[in-house]
């Protein structure tokens, strides 16, 4: 097994942990009117082999690094437990393949469903249909706006990924005293949600600083759209002191755009954490100079999670019996002074 299968497995199950002990004492004394997780380390019922878990997984065709990396962790995770057994349905290339797959694997009644959407807005009905089916189901990423459509929705913070970008940005031309910058946008698909979320973080923290986006062309997460949309905005903008692109996979496109019109003259900010961004950041040879994460480790979690919920178990460092119904991870940025440390994350 891979280091990098290793890691995912070390992941998913740290994330659940060991059980945890509550002691409840009802009193006026408020210092012992408290519920505390004791963390006893002897009592481990989660992470013991227990009832047999069927998990349902559905994820967008691996048309893309990340996606691919998300049903890698996926299967890695499961294979990690003995009572669990993972069955994966083709998604196919649109909303419509992946709401049939599906159908056919919610009448196979899955203990649970974790599902990646190709948009959560079109399958929305889905969810509902799994969860009136008395199947829990895990929203992966792209989420749905019915909250009755799901049991746990895990996603990556993409406002979160905004902030960090605009932050890194604002930040790094107010150290140059750069007054009056020029800076390029380059989302990924943006009928999206989380599109619009992540652009909307990145306006935010750039107005905080008194900055704003002079140009924003949309591609749409592949290396060939990044590198289309690059070309497009480097002829719009022939100078630029920063660029922003969301999603490090179509970044391979916009550095190659950049590099066929060898400007130099801005830094670039990417988005996901790809091991080859890392890499480049590392080198520091390119205009690339950070990244902010939205890492695919989380179907590993989801997995984990989607676990615990079909042995009806809580999360064990919590107090909470059940699982949470929402979980965000957060975005951290990576530059060269801190890429060693996030290399072995990167996908």
């Amino acid at each position: 097994m891979s280091n990098l299968s290793r890691r995912r497995i070390l992941f998913g199950s740290a994330a659940v942990g060991a059980g945890a002990l509550l002691t409840a004492c009802t009193s006026n004394t408020p210092q012992e009117n408290t519920q505390v997780n004791t963390n006893n380390e002897e009592a481990n019922p989660n992470a013991a082999p227990g009832q047999k878990v069927v998990i349902g997984f559905s994820a967008p065709a691996a048309d893309h690094g990340w996606i691919a990396a998300i049903t890698n962790n996926a299967k890695a995770q499961a294979g990690a437990y003995s009572d669990v057994e993972l069955r994966a349905v083709e998604a196919g290339a649109d909303a419509a393949t992946q709401r049939a797959a599906l159908a056919t694997l919610i009448a196979q009644k899955p203990t649970v469903l974790v599902m990646l959407p190709h948009d959560g807005k079109e399958l929305n009905a889905v969810g509902l249909e799994a969860m009136r089916a008395g199947i829990p189901v895990v929203n992966l990423d792209r989420a749905f706006p019915d909250r009755a459509a799901y049991r746990l929705q895990i996603k990556g913070d993409n406002f979160g990924m905004g902030i960090a970008a605009g932050t890194y940005i604002g930040q790094q031309l107010k150290s140059k005293g750069v007054s009056n910058p020029v800076i390029g946008e380059i989302p990924g698909i943006d009928s999206l949600e989380l599109t619009q979320e992540r652009s909307k973080g990145f306006a935010e923290a750039l107005a905080t600083f008194g900055f704003k986006v002079a140009n924003r062309r949309p591609a749409d997460f592949t290396a060939d759209g990044g590198q289309r949309a690059a070309t497009d905005l480097l002829q719009a903008l022939p100078k630029m002191d920063a660029l922003w692109n969301h999603d490090d996979d179509q970044g391979i496109g916009v550095l190659a755009a950049v590099n066929q019109t060898n400007r130099k003259e801005f830094f670039m900010v990417g988005g996901a954490g790809s091991k080859a961004a890392i890499d480049a950041i590392t080198a520091d040879n390119s205009v690339l100079k950070a990244t902010v994460t939205y890492s695919p480790s989380m179907a590993s979690s989801a997995i984990s999670l989607a676990r615990l919920i079909g042995q009806n178990k809580g999360m064990s460092d919590l107090v909470e019996l059940q699982v949470p119904k929402e979980i965000t991870l957060a975005s951290e940025t990576i530059t060269k002074e801190n890429a060693a440390k996030y290399a072995k994350l990167g996908f």
